[in-house]
């Protein structure tokens, strides 16, 4: 039966994660593999989640289901944080949560929902998107098409992104990433997403908004904004959050799709879509993630101290974009890659061609995807004078 199954490619970023492993330089630096990573190049556990952890073992007294929407305790936790705890969203009952494995999961449950509920409509990513966009909405069987994001000069193209946008279909639906774009690092300013907000309006087109990164790019609140601008201003929006980063809970995939509709009767409608959904896709969504973020963000003392690591997280990583241009000074190179200091969360898009990740890796054990996106997690005071003197190297 199995005769005729071709063997395909593996996945890109694992390739990396292997030839790391087996690279036998001293020297090697890992800029690949998307997880943040400390000075000492691991990922740590954050205190807080150590702390619920603990209580969450004292306290657990089943391993029962939690339903096909997730812990309604979770969804009481996510949407305060990501459309604020004020919203008007909020208050008219306008949005609901389902607890997914990781923002993966919600970006399936998604569009799985676009494809059984929309079936006639297509769906835009932005160009560069971060690859798993597009092998998820295909699988659903999504009719997929791209907008320009960056330009020629390793820019951000809003110019070229606003002119296709308006050139969408009425009714499809259009990807925007709410901050730290991956791969890039790109992200819109508050005027871009207004710019973008009536544009979405004029074409009655759906967003779907990807928050992989909340609290990595300016803060937690001013990472929202273009998710709060949407959802406030339009009637329907589609929100994939993670808190897989931003917890540092990666292994275990906590995730959350965030319907927001008309009212509070048409939310109900929809919600009760996304159950079908996500029963038909996993049952019912693992546990443990989701109460460590409940036991954090419903208890002062652990949502300060997971704010205040956080904070530290992000700061470290915007040092080390800076510090990372520093270091190629000597070199005359501070011009040409001054856009990473520029960008904003774990990814830089560099500049670096294919051709140039290659010699990176061959000659100098620097791992990174050949598009020439880096993981600046991976940068660290010991090896930034290594990193500059290698691109130095090949730019020659």
């Amino acid at each position: 039966m199995f005769e005729h199954i071709e063997r395909v490619p593996g996945d890109a970023i694992l390739g990396l994660i292997e030839a790391f492993k087996k690279d036998t330089n001293p020297q090697k630096v890992d800029l690949g593999v998307g997880v943040y990573r400390d000075e000492n190049g691991t990922t740590p556990v954050m205190r807080a989640v150590k702390e619920a952890e603990a209580r969450l073992l004292k306290n657990e007294t089943t391993k029962t289901y939690i339903g096909s929407h997730g812990a309604p305790e979770y969804g009481k936790a996510v949407l305060p944080m990501v459309l604020g705890a004020s919203s008007p969203v909020l208050e008219a009952n306008r949005a609901s949560a389902t607890q997914s494995p990781g923002g993966t999961g919600a970006l399936r449950l998604a569009a799985d929902f676009i494809a059984a509920q929309l079936p006639d409509k297509g769906i835009w990513v932005s160009d560069p998107t971060w690859p798993n966009h597009l092998g998820i909405f295909s699988a659903a069987g999504i009719k997929l098409q791209k907008y320009p994001y960056v330009d020629a000069d390793n820019r951000l193209d809003f110019d070229g992104m606003l002119a296709a946008i308006k050139q969408i279909p009425q009714g499809d639906v259009v990807v925007l990433h709410a901050c730290c774009h991956n791969p890039t690092g790109f992200d819109l300013s508050q005027q871009q997403w207004q710019t973008v907000l009536d544009v979405v309006r004029e074409r009655q087109l759906l967003p779907l908004i990807d928050f992989a990164y909340q609290g990595f790019g300016a803060g937690l609140d001013e990472d929202a904004y273009g998710v709060r601008l949407m959802a406030e201003q339009l009637d329907e929006v589609i929100i994939t959050s993670s808190c897989s980063k931003n917890f540092g809970i990666y292994c275990e995939r906590t995730g959350c799709l965030i319907m927001v509709a008309k009212d509070a009767e048409q939310m109900e409608n929809v919600r009760s879509q996304v159950a079908i959904v996500a029963r038909e896709n996993y049952s019912n969504p693992p546990a443990h993630g989701g109460s460590i973020v409940s036991e954090i963000l419903h208890d002062p003392e652990l949502t300060a101290m997971w704010r205040e690591e956080l904070t530290e997280m992000r700061d470290r990583i915007n040092t080390l974009r800076r510090d990372f241009v520093e270091a190629l000074k000597p070199y005359g190179l501070a011009e040409k890659y001054a856009c990473v200091a520029e960008q904003q969360g774990m990814f830089s898009y560099t500049g670096l061609t294919p051709e140039q990740v290659d010699r990176l890796r061959d000659e100098f054990g620097i791992y990174m995807v050949r598009s020439g996106r880096a993981n600046v997690a991976g940068f660290s005071h010991a090896n930034l004078p290594y990193l500059a003197k290698a691109i130095a190297a090949v730019n020659d």
